[in-house]
């Protein structure tokens, strides 16, 4: 039995090592109709390239039209593939419902956009509140009121809220911020809980601090320190120490996931909150 069970792992193990060294994975999403708000930087961005490179129709869109067709033409020359475009602040419901009559058929939502304004709390204002309220929550509430219906008459869909760890650990920087992203989550899982039993999946993904390298010099700067590496040091130490990685986040590493639970595959998985931190939240859970 021993050298049986030896021979086998032997033979095992050559497969493996006779295998390719590295296969891609087919996430099913040709023929799938994607937006993503907010989505000409950052995870929002990285979201609609990864989507658009697995054969997805992806909408992309920002609040100007100047800034969408810079995109576009990043993303065609990135891809392959040309997105389409949707100008737009969807902070209004005017401008929502504007897009949802452009774009009435949506097979997955990827409710990205949002807005961070750090703030002393005794310093905000219920317009701080109410603008980031309206942005970061209401703009997934009406976006996701638009395109179940039509989600349901097919039995398929997906809607995904991008949150952050912000939701677990409110930032005394932004008070209304993390309020927002804990309002995020409640939504993905009440939604979740509507569709059950359905070919529909809801859920909210939480990235950790996230920095664009192609604007890290920018980055670097709104934290006073000229140099990015030094920035991002500090930035560890004092601000995020229980990060497990002790750097920024890509974007991609947050779309990759974004991509994955927008796919077919992943039918089993509603309901959840998912953490792409970087071990941020000090949880196993």
């Amino acid at each position: 039995m021993k050298l049986a069970a030896k021979m086998l792992w032997v033979s095992v193990t050559a497969c493996a090592l006779a295998a390719p060294a590295s296969r891609a994975m087919d996430l099913q999403l040709k023929g799938k109709t994607a937006l993503v708000t907010g989505s000409t930087a950052g995870i929002g961005y990285a979201t609609a390239r990864v989507l658009l490179s697995e054969g997805a129709t992806v909408i992309i869109n920002a609040r100007t039209q100047a800034a969408v067709d810079r995109a576009a033409a990043t993303l065609e020359t990135a891809t392959g593939h040309a997105p389409l475009e949707f100008a737009g602040d969807m902070s209004k419901a005017q401008d929502i419902a504007r897009l949802v009559k452009t774009f009435p058929r949506v097979d997955i939502l990827v409710n990205n956009v949002g807005r961070f304004v750090p703030k002393p709390f005794e310093q905000t204002t219920d317009q701080d509140w109410f603008d980031t309220f309206e942005l970061n929550v209401m703009s997934g509430v009406r976006l996701s009121r638009a395109y179940l219906p039509g989600m349901r008459a097919r039995n398929w869909g997906r809607i995904i809220f991008i949150s952050s760890e912000s939701a677990l650990q409110i930032p005394v920087a932004s008070v209304q911020y993390g309020m927002s992203k804990a309002a995020e989550i409640a939504v993905a899982r009440g939604l979740a809980e509507s569709v059950a039993r359905t070919g529909i999946t809801v859920n909210s993904i939480l990235p950790g601090p996230t920095q664009d390298p192609s604007a890290a010099a920018d980055f670097a700067k709104r934290f006073g320190e000229q140099r990015v590496a030094q920035m991002e040091a500090n930035f560890f130490k004092t601000q995020r120490p229980t990060s497990l990685i002790q750097r920024f986040e890509r974007p991609d590493e947050t779309a990759t996931l974004v991509a994955y639970v927008a796919s077919p595959l992943s039918s089993g998985t509603t309901g959840a909150a998912l953490r792409v931190d970087g071990g941020v939240v000090k949880s196993a859970f």
